[in-house]
């Protein structure tokens, strides 16, 4: 009789053990969408030169989520000037873009990215054209990898420890979720 209730009670500890533990185990880190703008400030403005003889800047993005997609989109102010140039000019970017986890700094960053539109206000045609012709490239290698987040370390902890890393990310209408997936076997 005493072994049974032993055997029952270890039956149901180790079983209490196994829930608790199972629910400790994350499965994925959520990141508002406050979070990411957060993480965006100090990085912009940004400023990218074209063959040293214009510089195009580009201000803080406003994001939009768009969980349809599993993309984000963004907003910016931009501006193109460089001695070339009789004077600077205005305007407004639209990018969207994927997203992928990079284990190496613990950053979530743009991939695909896409410029929707480029423009540049009072730019006369010739100006217009060229923005066409070479600014939607620059833009996009300008965003290509761009880091906005960065997982805290702390995060990452238990995961780490239980073999576990970051892998794919979905767009929610709050902000993200990275799950956290099996690292893959060493080969």
């Amino acid at each position: 009789m005493f072994r049974r209730r032993l055997f029952l009670a270890a039956c149901a500890a180790s079983t209490m053990w196994v829930s608790a533990c199972s629910q400790a185990v994350p499965t994925k880190i959520s990141v508002t969408q406050a979070q990411l703008e957060q993480g965006l400030q100090g990085q912009f403005p940004k400023q990218f030169p074209i063959a040293g003889l214009l510089q195009f800047d580009m201000q803080q993005p406003q994001l939009q989520l768009l969980p349809a997609s599993n993309q984000l989109q963004a907003d910016l102010v931009v501006q193109l000037a460089g001695p070339t140039l009789r004077t600077s000019y205005q305007g407004k970017m639209q990018v969207r873009f994927g997203l992928y986890y990079e284990p190496k700094d613990r950053s979530v960053r743009a991939q695909r990215v896409e410029v929707m539109a480029l423009e540049l206000q009072d730019a006369n045609p010739a100006m217009a054209e060229m923005v066409q012709t070479y600014g939607l490239r620059v833009a996009q290698q300008a965003l290509q990898g761009f880091a906005l987040y960065t997982v805290r370390p702390q995060e990452l902890e238990l995961a780490d420890s239980l073999g576990l890393q970051p892998g794919a990310i979905t767009v929610t209408p709050q902000g993200l979720d990275v799950a956290i997936e099996s690292k893959p076997a060493a080969r």
